[in-house]
């Protein structure tokens, strides 16, 4: 458990004393243990705290505690934004931005990239755990999470595991550390007992530590728990969606039930993990991140609310994710800041609270929030590049280029949005700011000419016939 000493109590009372004149400022008395909570697909309008009528009580407590980030952006689909969240750095820059990294893809984040769990082993963070699903490269060991900066891994290296056997491409895709684990049960409820058997762990030493929980969760297959299923108005009954030859195991009567029942066993272990930290002693010195890795996948059940877009567009629905931060002795909750920010911001945010100055071998792309967090600065001015030719500045304009070639946009022509006015993308506003729209025209030109990479992850189906997954997924060089 982490404690203050004598003296630091009363540099708290201090700070507490004098913080009044700057509202939601508190002085960080020690490094904070770090915990990151990655949603796998989870849309705009899944939580209750944006109108959802899924059951998210917990992500909804973390919301009414916390600091609503209300314009947090990501990359429109997985691996990318994972590779953005632990770097700081576009992923366009080692040539993730358009795929994912399939089953049969020797692709993986190339290994001179530094990631988050490296630099806070650098500030004393003893403990590094990633949980769930790693999605950044699997064909070497060189990729896996403990060749890149991480103390333990529990979970899978692909996406779209089966829920209940753990297997990818028909083996068991399942691991503790680099050993394939045979536990058995439910994916989402492993990573979540897993997460918080370590908070126990972790929770009494003198260092802080750094828990990265990637759920898997609401991302396909769609397969829930009968528990969670009733609660949506599952009746066995009846006819369960989908065609009859699939797995039945986990589904229920419809898509959107069984939707949401992933997202409330998702919300359920979040809620552990908050409890977790509390029985330890260490809410009040953990900062907990939570956010999607990008919007709802069409199709599959979830919802973007009243947002443009879903999953592998750059509309507001596929690329703005919900998403909390909580530090009780760090800053004051129960707010909202509509700062614009995202998964690149991240490291240097974590840099900024951790103390660390050291310089880099590579330059990030992101910015740190602190100060907006803290209250020092109501908003900071910067760019934010969404891929694809589409750029927010300002903290207000989003420009989205129609040459810059996303098939899923189907666009003929450029837009220029005001996104604090209009964050549902209906009002083009191009002619009326013909200024704006050249400056922004000529401002994404500049970042996608300086952030390519000359390699890239191969399209989605490169290697795919004839592959056959490796034993167990056992990686041995």
């Amino acid at each position: 458990m982490i404690r203050m000493n004598v003296f630091g109590k009363l540099a708290a009372v201090c700070c507490a004393l004098f913080s009044g004149l700057l509202p939601g400022v508190a002085q960080p008395i020690e490094k904070p243990n770090i915990v990151v909570i990655l949603a796998d697909d989870l849309g705009w309008g899944d939580v209750g705290y944006n109108g959802g009528d899924i059951k998210t009580p917990y992500i909804d407590h973390l919301a009414k505690e916390g600091v609503i980030l209300n314009n947090f952006y990501t990359a429109p689909i997985c691996s990318p934004t994972r590779a953005g969240l632990l770097t700081g750095r576009y992923p366009n820059r080692f040539g993730l931005r358009e795929t994912v990294i399939p089953p049969w893809s020797d692709f993986g984040v190339d290994t001179t990239e530094v990631f988050l769990s490296n630099m806070l082993a650098e500030a004393g963070y003893v403990h590094r755990a990633a949980f769930g699903k790693w999605h950044l490269g699997h064909s070497k060991r060189a990729y896996l999470p403990l060749q890149r900066g991480f103390t333990h891994f529990y979970g899978h290296y692909n996406g779209a595991i089966d829920y209940f056997t753990h297997r990818r491409e028909g083996e068991l895709d399942w691991h503790r550390d680099e050993e394939t684990c045979y536990d058995e049960g439910y994916a989402t409820d492993l990573i979540t007992k897993a997460a918080v058997a370590s908070i126990k762990q972790y929770g009494g030493d003198a260092s802080p530590f750094f828990i990265y929980v990637a759920y898997n969760a609401p991302h396909s297959p769609l397969q829930a728990e009968e528990d969670d299923l009733l609660q949506y108005g599952y009746e066995k009954d009846k006819p369960l969606y989908g065609n009859a030859e699939q797995e039945l195991i986990g589904r229920g009567n419809t898509k959107r039930q069984t939707y949401s029942a992933m997202v409330t066993a998702m919300d359920r272990g979040i809620g552990e993990i908050l409890s977790a930290l509390e029985e330890a002693g260490i809410a009040e010195h953990t900062l907990v991140l939570f956010f999607s890795d990008n919007g709802a996948a069409p199709g599959f059940g979830g919802s973007s609310g009243a947002l443009r877009g879903t999953k592998f567009t750059e509309w507001e629905g596929g690329v703005r994710a919900p998403a909390i931060i909580r530090w009780p002795a760090g800053f004051a909750g129960k707010r909202v800041v509509n700062q614009v920010t995202g998964y690149i911001d991240v490291v240097p945010t974590v840099r900024d609270v951790v103390g660390l100055s050291s310089p880099l071998s590579k330059p990030l792309d992101g910015v740190s929030i602190w100060s907006v967090l803290t209250g020092e600065q109501a908003t900071i001015s910067r760019e934010f590049y969404l891929g694809y030719g589409t750029l927010i500045a300002d903290n207000r304009w989003k420009l989205v280029k129609a040459e810059s070639g996303n098939p899923r946009m189907d666009i003929k022509e450029d837009f220029l949005f005001d996104i604090q006015q209009d964050p549902y993308e209906k009002k083009d506003l191009k002619t009326q700011h013909p200024a704006i729209y050249r400056q922004m025209l000529k401002q994404v030109n500049q970042v996608y000419e300086t952030i390519q990479s000359q390699v890239s992850v191969p399209s989605y189906d490169t290697g795919r016939e004839n592959f056959e997954a490796p034993k167990a997924w056992k990686i041995s060089e």
